[in-house]
């Protein structure tokens, strides 16, 4: 473990500016029966696997590759954190937020998301796939190339989501409403968008043939003159 000299001493419920590994955490929880608040901490690459982090707090913390798998992170809070291709299979994060948080191809297989929220974070190539996620909600993050089949945002209000080419086979939209967002060229197979309100996303690369997925759903004069035409009918 690194510390400098403005760290706080180790048993504290706020660590900052550390380098830590897994049996500095795992010391660190024997010693505190507070949440740990780690504030610009190193991280990454280390294995926290199956750890008890319930509540923690991680700020302008860089976990590249650092796995979560199976931990419990339960009302844990992420801001601003750096987390490019760390693992968060398996893990509890129930009533979990994250803020403003780099989370590009991080892999969430199997995660408990139930309640969970995301803010203004990169979550591009993530893998977000068999997960429980009642009550997950995204607000303006980015979900390019993202691994979304078979997940559902039914009656969601989409804020600003960017779905361009991800997999969203099997995804669940009925009665969603759009503001803003993008589901240009993305991999809709067998996804449901009965009663969803369409008006305000980009859906730049569907094809005619895959309108029939839209039935039932509300789109605008523009957008349904973007299908014909992908037919090379000109609309008049």
């Amino acid at each position: 473990m690194t510390l400098d000299h403005t760290a706080t001493t180790i048993g504290s419920r706020t660590l900052s500016n550390q380098t830590l590994s897994r049996a500095d955490i795992h010391r660190l929880i024997g010693e505190s029966d507070e949440p740990l608040h780690f504030q610009d901490c190193d991280l990454e690459g280390a294995d926290l696997a199956r750890l008890e982090l319930r509540g923690a707090t991680f700020e302008r913390c860089v976990i590249v590759e650092t796995s979560f798998f199976g931990a419990s992170l339960a009302q844990t809070r992420w801001i601003r954190c750096r987390a490019r291709e760390a693992d968060f299979g398996s893990a509890d994060l129930v009533d979990a937020t994250f803020q403003s948080s780099d989370l590009n191809n991080t892999s969430w297989r199997r995660a408990k998301l139930g309640s969970a929220r995301f803010k203004e974070c990169k979550l591009t190539g993530a893998n977000i796939e068999d997960c429980a996620t009642l009550g997950l909600e995204f607000v303006e993050t980015l979900l390019v190339g993202a691994h979304l089949r078979r997940l559902s945002f039914r009656k969601a209000t989409l804020k600003n989501l960017d779905f361009s080419d991800a997999d969203l086979a099997g995804a669940d939209f009925r009665d969603a409403i759009f503001e803003g967002g993008s589901l240009r060229n993305a991999q809709l197979t067998d996804a449901r968008f009965d009663g969803a309100d369409l008006r305000g996303v980009d859906l730049s690369g569907v094809r005619l043939v895959d309108a029939g997925l839209f039935r039932g759903a509300t789109i605008s004069s523009q957008q349904a003159a973007a299908l014909v035409t992908e037919l090379g009918l000109r609309v008049v």
